[in-house]
Formats: C-alpha cells, structure tokens, sequence
C-alpha cells in the first residue's frame, strides 16, 4: 500500500506579518475566518468534482488559492493553482489525483496552522 504522506509548509513571516499589520486580535480574527472558509471551500470543491461540475470546481480552486495565500499556506495555494490546470486542460486523470493531493494537502495544512494557533496562546 501505497502510503501518502507529505510534509506542509505554512509561511511564519506571512502570519508574522498579519500580527504586525493588524494586531493579535484582528489577525486571529483573520486567520480563524480563513481557516473556515477553507475548510468549506475544500468540502465544496471535493462536492462539485463528484457531482461533476467543473467550473464550480474550478471557481471553488481559485477561492482556495487566494485564502491559502493570505494566510502563508503556500504548498495548499500551489496545489489547488495545479487543479485550476487541469481542469483548463481537460485532464480527467490528472484532474483526479490532483484533487486528491490538493484533500490531503488541505487537511494537513489546517491540522498544522491550528497547532501553531494553540501554541501562541
């Protein structure tokens, strides 16, 4: 069996940086609706690839993109940039271990950026 696992990176200096420009109150603010979003945002995207719609799919990738960014989840914004390709390129089966990755990336950078959370308090 084939075991998947990979290591996330979260940016400490995009988060720093949240804390500096907004302070500890208005960056955890940020930083929890963020984390939300995204854990919405990846159900939604894993929903509208079994139900098959594409563009929903691909909005929805997009989303997550720009959320990931804003708080210094790189590897989770580089992967789901990877299923907005190939859903432009048509690749089914790309498409579909892309999406997979993109899942397991998603869960494990939440998992980590909820730790981080925990240990700052």
């Amino acid at each position: 069996m084939l075991k998947q696992d990979e290591t996330v990176r979260l940016d400490p200096d995009r988060l720093k940086a949240l804390y500096v420009q907004l302070g500890e109150a208005g960056a955890e603010d940020v930083v929890c609706r963020a984390l939300e979003e995204l854990a919405v945002r990846l159900s939604h995207t894993e929903r509208c690839y079994r139900e098959g719609r594409e563009a929903d799919l691909r909005k929805s990738a997009r989303s997550l993109v720009a959320i990931s960014e804003q708080i210094g989840m790189g590897t989770l914004a580089r992967v789901a940039s990877n299923v907005v390709a190939c859903v432009d390129l048509g690749d089914a089966v790309a498409l579909a271990a892309t999406l997979a990755r993109l899942l397991r990336i998603g869960e494990r950078s939440l998992s980590e950026i909820w730790e981080l959370q925990d240990i700052s308090i």
